[in-house]
């Protein structure tokens, strides 16, 4: 008191994560800055400074465990055709374990991501994809004994596709209904039962179908309906045999379109930034889950 000076410490730290909450609260909840401000009292150009304060910085590494994690599920997505996400999660929690933001779904893009994570110590004993083809071959340079288990939903949603919805050919039509069961295989009777009706396909119009002309739109869709299912037949149910192993890319699917929802809440994003709002946004949701999951 005989100074007569005041003095004041400023704790910025917690400044900096009430901001960071807003933001999170706008990545994540897909608030608007108006809603934001009337929710926080804040401006709406305070707002906008938090937002661009923390797209500025990289998020941190989450401490995983990358040794635990034996059942994976990989896919990529398109942004409206400019870049593409290319994830890798755990089947049993959900966490994302790795993201790549470039251009496209290649086989550089798959083999970064897979190599990263075996880097890291991941050594998986399934992973659940669709057939993209370079994708395939850079998953078999890193982990050339992994069990390969094809995503049944890309299978019927390809085949289908191909097949039309109402398709006049009697061997587009048998072929669209075998198609249409896959989802539903859950158990070995049903497996032998898909695969008998395949084998009688086959040998009723398998010949017929490779006879087609190829450069006529439908015959050829209707062939590569048939190649789809040759070609994946090897690694369709190697759920059957482990639980674990998920037979789908739903969990993964889900994932995106909530991705692509938010982001379409935020378009105005500039582009310079948009590699670090999915960062952000993978980091944020992969805190929550480590929260509730004890990773």
């Amino acid at each position: 008191m005989a100074c007569k000076n005041i003095f004041t410490f400023h704790n910025h730290l917690n400044k900096l994560r009430r901001e960071q909450k807003w933001f999170q609260n706008w990545l994540l909840e897909g608030y608007s800055l108006r809603q934001l401000h009337n929710i926080s009292g804040h401006s709406i150009r305070t707002h906008k400074r938090i937002n661009a304060y923390w797209l500025a910085l990289t998020p941190p590494s989450l401490k995983l465990s990358f040794a635990n994690f034996k059942y994976l599920i990989s896919d990529g997505t398109y942004f409206h055709h400019e870049n593409c996400i290319y994830t890798i999660i755990d089947a049993l929690s959900g966490l994302i374990l790795s993201y790549q933001f470039e251009r496209a779904e290649n086989y550089a893009l798959a083999r970064e991501a897979f190599s990263t994570l075996k880097k890291a110590g991941c050594e998986p004993t399934a992973i659940t994809l669709d057939g993209n083809k370079p994708v395939l071959k850079a998953l078999q340079d890193v982990w050339p004994n992994i069990i390969v288990q094809r995503c049944l939903y890309h299978i019927l949603r390809q085949g289908t596709s191909w097949l039309r919805r109402f398709p006049k050919d009697p061997a587009a039509r048998a072929l669209r209904d075998i198609i249409l069961t896959v989802t539903t295989i859950s158990d070995l009777t049903l497996k032998e039962l898909f695969l008998k009706h395949f084998v009688l396909w086959e040998q009723t119009y398998g010949t017929y179908t490779q006879s087609l002309d190829g450069h006529h739109k439908v015959w050829s869709d209707l062939q590569k309906a048939r190649s789809l299912i040759i070609n994946a037949l090897p690694n369709m149910f190697h759920y059957l045999d482990d639980p674990k192993i998920a037979f789908t890319s739903n969990k993964q699917e889900g994932l995106f379109s909530i991705v692509k929802i938010l982001f379409r809440n935020h378009r105005g994003v500039k582009k310079a930034n948009r590699e670090n709002y999915f960062r952000w946004y993978f980091y944020f949701k992969n805190k929550k889950n480590t929260n509730y999951f004890g990773y």
